[in-house]
This record gives C-alpha cells, sequence and structure tokens, in this order.
C-alpha cells in the first residue's frame, strides 16, 4: 500500500462551481495506482466539493438558482455574522449544506466516476478568491 498528496489551487470567478474533473483525473493517473481511493480536502468553510453532472450547463444554473432561494444573501441583515459582507454567512450555510470533502475510487489507474460526473469545487463567495485543495491517494500501485 502506497500514499500520494497534493496540493493544487483553483482560482475562481466568484460563485458557482468550477469544473476541476480534468486537473484531479490527470494527477491521479499520473500516480499509476492499480487501485485505491482518493480522498479530495477543500480546505476552506466558505467553498464545498459536488460530483455533479457534466453535460448541460443547464444543471450548474439551476443548482445556483435552488441555492439563492434556499439560502439569499444578506440585504437586511438576516444573518449576525456579516463580517465579510452580505455574502460571508450565505457562504458558509451552503458549505455545511454540501461537502468539503469527497472520495472516489480508483481502478486501473483512473478515477470510477459515471458517464456523466464530473467533479467541483463549489465557489460560494460573490467575489474570486484562490482556493487550496488537498489530493490523497492511497492504493496499490500498477505492477511495473
Amino acid at each position: 500500500m502506497e500514499q500520494r498528496l497534493h496540493r493544487i489551487e483553483i482560482e475562481t470567478r466568484g460563485r458557482g462551481l468550477v469544473a476541476i474533473t480534468d486537473q484531479v483525473c490527470g494527477w491521479a493517473e499520473c500516480q499509476g495506482f492499480a487501485t485505491g481511493l482518493l480522498t479530495i480536502w477543500c480546505r476552506h468553510t466558505s467553498a464545498s466539493l459536488l460530483v455533479q453532472e457534466n453535460a448541460s450547463p443547464d444543471v450548474q444554473a439551476d443548482l445556483e438558482d435552488f441555492f439563492r432561494r434556499l439560502v439569499p444573501d444578506s440585504g437586511n441583515s438576516r444573518y449576525r455574522h456579516e463580517d465579510e459582507g452580505p455574502d460571508d454567512m450565505p457562504a458558509h450555510i451552503r458549505a455545511a449544506l454540501t461537502q468539503t470533502q469527497l472520495s472516489i475510487p480508483v481502478a486501473d489507474r483512473r478515477l470510477v466516476l459515471g458517464t456523466w460526473q464530473g467533479v467541483y469545487l463549489y465557489e460560494h463567495r460573490t467575489n474570486p478568491h484562490r482556493r487550496e485543495l488537498i489530493l490523497h491517494l492511497i492504493g496499490e500501485p500498477s505492477p511495473k
């Protein structure tokens, strides 16, 4: 059993989903593991991770519309915590409702994702941010 650890930085453009599938899959494939488990960890409290459909951009728009209705930004001091603006507490709530960690199996050097599944960083703040993700892969290397 072997392990690998890697850090990636993702630049966001503000609120919304950022596709990270290619970066994550590319790194995992280069590690040469026959089988294993990849954990992706988001080191933030106002961003999260999702496995979601990667075929239709309407899915991303609908998700954002849903979260906008479910967790609106504060326009009338609806939240106590607004230290960094009206999107501050809503971003924390959105992150609490989603995930800051994903675990994805690896087989034959590849992530075992479904046909329409992609991996996304979900930025919950309205302004651009630089987000840090930690990738931890544990498993059995392919025979040489």
